[in-house]
C-alpha cells in the first residue's frame, strides 16, 4: 500500500520527504510526481513503507501536521481511476491528418 501526501511546498524534495516519514519505520520509496510541462512539483506525493503498521502510525501522526508552512494531508493512497470519460487534449479541435 502507500501513502498519499498533499498540501505539499513546492520546494519539497524526496529526501526531505523520506527524512520526515523513517522517524516511523522503514520507507520503502518515495514517488513526488511533476508537472510534464513545467518540470514543477505538482504539490503533493506518495510514500511506501515496510509494514502497514508504520503507514498507520504516520497517516495518524502526520495528517494535519504543519511542515515547511503547510498544514500536510496524509492518508492511504486510493488506486487511480481510469476517467475514460475525459477527452484527449491532444485531438480536441484539432486537425488531424490520420483520419
Amino acid at each position: 500500500m502507500s501513502i498519499y501526501v498533499g498540501n505539499l511546498s513546492y520546494e519539497v524534495t524526496e529526501d526531505d520527504l523520506r527524512e520526515v516519514f523513517q522517524e516511523y519505520g522503514s520507507v520503502k520509496r518515495v514517488y513526488l510526481p511533476t508537472d510534464r510541462e513545467s518540470g514543477r512539483m505538482r504539490g503533493f506525493g506518495f510514500v511506501e513503507m515496510e509494514t502497514e503498521e508504520e503507514e498507520d502510525n504516520a497517516i495518524e501522526t502526520l495528517d494535519g501536521a504543519s511542515w515547511m508552512g503547510r498544514n500536510m494531508k496524509v492518508n492511504k493512497a486510493r488506486p487511480r481511476e481510469n476517467n475514460n470519460n475525459r477527452p484527449n487534449r491532444r485531438r480536441s479541435g484539432a486537425f488531424n491528418p490520420m483520419v
